[in-house]
């Protein structure tokens, strides 16, 4: 993978903005003028909104390693998930205005903090300002790995500009069905974009690679947050992985979910996820052949 420059990385990022008055960085494709303050589906407008920027030590191992992931976490969502454990930030938009220079020194600080990475959570809506940042960051010196946490629900062409740039895809694989994608996250057309944003990624960067020291230097993880009544098709996008992006790659099998935002007195997703629905997806991620990964401690009930 060729890298580009510092100053490709910023022309990237002014490009992308000017595309704002009329927006269609995902695939909502809202078409609002974010640039004269309209927001669309992610809520924001083309100001740069910043929830929180500090050191994270509940990552994935070879993300956190011992100096914690230097989190960027970004207001607003492209996805309106009904169980969003962070809706304060995605849904109702907390969080603080910032220039690309904040965001900048920004990144530099965290670099001195120690951090091992700089990890862009939920960046989509916002990736023109990151790419400005980012551009001029990595002029001033910034030299840790660039860790792009998504959703994937991802535009290939947006995917495609980010090769080069992004060192570390952390991408989530939330649904084997659009009609349930549609239901839960308010989207259409999940399944096409998600899976294509996910082969796209590992073209760039292959599968994970960590140094002497157990840190990720570059690749693919898929997080899969496995939901109540299998409502997440753990065994297709399991399948999918396997046989059309690589038995290699790295999936984070999550049973963190709880029922939160719109989720709680649901009848379906209303409760935590027992412990019989998690071990399934257990058994299909070794059914489809995958060997790499991690397995999330046990946060669900017994029944």
């Amino acid at each position: 993978m060729k890298q580009q420059l510092p100053e490709e990385i910023a022309a990237v990022g002014q490009r992308l903005f000017r595309t704002l008055d009329s927006c269609e960085l995902c695939p909502m494709e809202c078409r609002v003028n974010r640039l004269e303050g309209e927001t669309g589906e992610c809520g924001c407008t083309a100001e740069l909104k910043v929830a929180s920027c500090n050191l994270h030590f509940g990552e994935e191992p070879p993300l956190s390693g011992g100096g914690g992931s230097g989190t960027i976490f970004l207001s607003g969502c492209s996805l309106s998930c009904r169980y969003c454990q962070n809706y304060p930030i995605s849904q109702l938009i907390t969080g603080s205005i910032s220039s690309v220079d904040e965001l900048k020194t920004d990144m530099l600080a965290l670099q001195r903090r120690g951090a091992e990475n700089i990890n862009f959570v939920t960046p989509d809506h916002m990736l023109p300002m990151i790419l400005m940042a980012l551009g001029q960051a990595k002029a001033d010196g910034l030299g840790l790995p660039i860790v792009y946490n998504c959703s994937g629900y991802m535009k290939m062409e947006i995917a495609r500009l980010l090769d080069g740039i992004i060192d570390i895809y952390l991408v989530d694989m939330r649904y084997d069905d659009d009609a349930t994608a549609k239901a839960y996250s308010g989207c259409e057309k999940y399944v096409e974009h998600n899976r294509a944003a996910v082969k796209e990624m590992y073209r760039q960067v292959g599968a994970l690679v960590v140094n002497k020291y157990g840190l990720a230097t570059s690749g693919v993880i898929v997080r899969h947050l496995v939901l109540p009544e299998n409502l997440s098709g753990s065994a297709g996008i399991f399948n999918f992985l396997a046989e059309e992006v690589s038995p290699d790659i790295y999936v984070s099998l999550m049973s963190q979910y709880f029922p939160a935002h719109k989720a709680v007195g649901d009848e379906k997703i209303g409760r935590r996820i027992r412990a019989r629905e998690y071990q399934a997806a257990v058994d299909a991620f070794y059914q489809a052949g995958l060997k790499n990964g991690y397995m999330q401690d046990t946060a669900y009930e017994s029944v």
